[in-house]
C-alpha cells in the first residue's frame, strides 16, 4: 500500500503570500493532488478561501484540485467550486438535506464527489451512498484548524471503510486528513489508507525540503 498512497498536501499550510508559488513547489516535488481546504466561519469555526482563490490557483498545476468543503449549507456553492477548476468535490454528510442529491449533483457536474466523515461520525453513515463515491475522506482530527494532533480512535474507522470499499469491489480513495506526520502516516497506511493529507508535515521547511518532506510520508 505504502508505494502506491496518494499524498494530497493541503495548502492551508502554505505561504498565503505566495499560493501559486507554493502550488507549483508541491507539484514539482511530487504531489499527487493539491488539497484545498475550504471553511465557511460556520459549520467550522476557521474562515478560509473561495471559488475565486481556486480559480486562480488552476493554472499553477495539472494535478487535481482535491476541493474539501466544510461549509454548510453546501449546495449553492458546488457549481462554483466545480466551475473554478475543482476536479474532486468532498462534503460531509450534515452539511446538507439529502446529501445523495448533492453527490448526484457534483457528478452532474462533471466532477468526482467525496465525502469527509468527522471523528464522531460513524463509517456506516455512508452505507447508502457508497456506489456514488469516488473519495471517502477520514478527518483524524476535529475540522476547522491545521496542526491539531491524530485522533487514535479513527484508525479503526479506517480499518472499517477499507473493508466496505473492499466489499464494493470499487476504486475508492480511502484518504485521512489531519495530524499526519512520517510516525501516524505509517499507521493510517497500515489501516488501509490510500491518499493522505498532510499540511505542515510537507510544507515545513523551503522549497527544497518538500520532495523528501513528502517522500516520508510515503513510507
Amino acid at each position: 500500500m505504502s508505494q502506491n498512497v496518494l499524498i494530497s498536501p493541503s495548502i492551508l499550510s502554505a505561504d498565503f503570500a505566495k499560493l501559486g508559488e507554493e502550488v507549483r513547489a508541491i507539484d514539482a516535488a511530487g504531489a499527487d493532488m493539491i488539497h484545498i481546504d475550504v471553511m465557511d466561519g460556520h459549520y467550522v469555526p476557521n474562515l478560509t478561501i473561495g471559488p475565486m482563490v481556486v480559480k486562480a490557483l488552476r493554472p499553477h498545476s495539472d494535478k487535481p484540485f482535491d476541493v474539501h468543503l466544510m461549509i454548510s449549507p453546501v449546495d449553492h456553492l458546488l457549481e462554483a467550486f466545480i466551475e473554478a477548476g475543482s476536479d474532486i468535490v468532498t462534503l460531509h454528510p450534515d452539511a446538507g438535506p439529502h446529501m445523495h442529491r448533492s453527490l448526484q449533483a457534483i457528478k452532474a457536474m462533471g466532477a468526482r464527489c467525496g465525502a469527509a466523515l468527522n471523528p464522531a461520525t460513524p463509517a456506516s453513515e455512508l452505507d447508502y451512498v457508497m456506489d456514488q463515491l469516488d473519495l471517502i475522506l477520514v478527518m483524524s482530527v476535529n475540522p476547522g484548524y491545521g496542526g491539531q494532533s491524530f485522533i487514535d480512535s479513527q484508525l479503526r474507522k479506517i480499518e472499517a471503510l477499507r473493508a466496505m470499499i473492499d466489499q464494493t469491489g470499487r476504486d475508492i480513495i480511502l484518504e485521512v486528513d489531519g495530524g499526519v506526520n512520517s510516525e501516524t502516516a505509517r499507521q493510517c497506511r497500515d489501516a488501509g489508507a490510500s491518499a493522505l493529507v498532510a499540511g505542515s508535515a510537507v510544507f515545513r521547511g523551503h522549497h527544497g525540503s518538500y520532495a523528501a518532506n513528502i517522500t516520508a510520508l510515503r513510507g
